[in-house]
């Protein structure tokens, strides 16, 4: 994937598919490799092989999905739970979501947006969410292409200590 494509390179079929752990190495470059793009942020490998290891042996902490192009993984996401007691049902977020740059705009995130609504439409889940840096206009146009809307919720976190096992 380190060539560049030209748009006549595009490719032809975007599969979606569950990912498996033979897809964990890939998943988490893509996870550094967003970290550095999205907020210039240095990930230890370790720590995101390992964070994205504990999702593949405990499905309680979410569910990867992969896009392949030509055989290759090109995009992921992962879904993680919330239950609504307002909606009496739950709510899946849509995190960790990355395309590698030859494949963006060429249908990866749609495909896998297009799959998991699917999913979340069949398990009855009442709403699909994400976050998305508020700089992002590019990302938010896509998401808006795809019938999501701004809310009037912002975001607030406190990062806690955390003990080295």
């Amino acid at each position: 994937m380190n060539r560049s494509m030209s748009p006549s390179d595009a490719p032809s079929s975007i599969l979606v598919r569950d990912a498996k752990p033979s897809d964990a190495a890939s998943i988490a470059v893509f996870m550094i490799r967003m970290a550095m793009e999205t907020e210039n942020l240095r990930l230890d490998p370790n720590i995101v092989a390992s964070g994205v290891r504990r999702v593949f042996e405990d499905s309680s902490r979410g569910r990867y999905f992969v896009a392949e192009a030509e055989g290759i993984v090109v995009a992921c996401l992962l879904i993680t739970h919330e239950w609504s007691d307002w909606r009496d049902g739950d709510m899946w977020w849509i995190q960790s979501v990355y395309v590698h740059p030859d494949y963006r705009r060429r249908g990866a995130f749609r495909a896998l947006h297009q799959h998991v609504r699917d999913q979340a439409v069949r398990a009855n889940v009442a709403t699909l969410r994400l976050y998305v840096d508020k700089s992002n206009d590019r990302a938010k146009s896509t998401y808006a292409s795809l019938g999501m809307e701004l809310t009037h919720y912002d975001i607030m976190e406190e990062a806690l200590p955390r003990s080295k096992d």
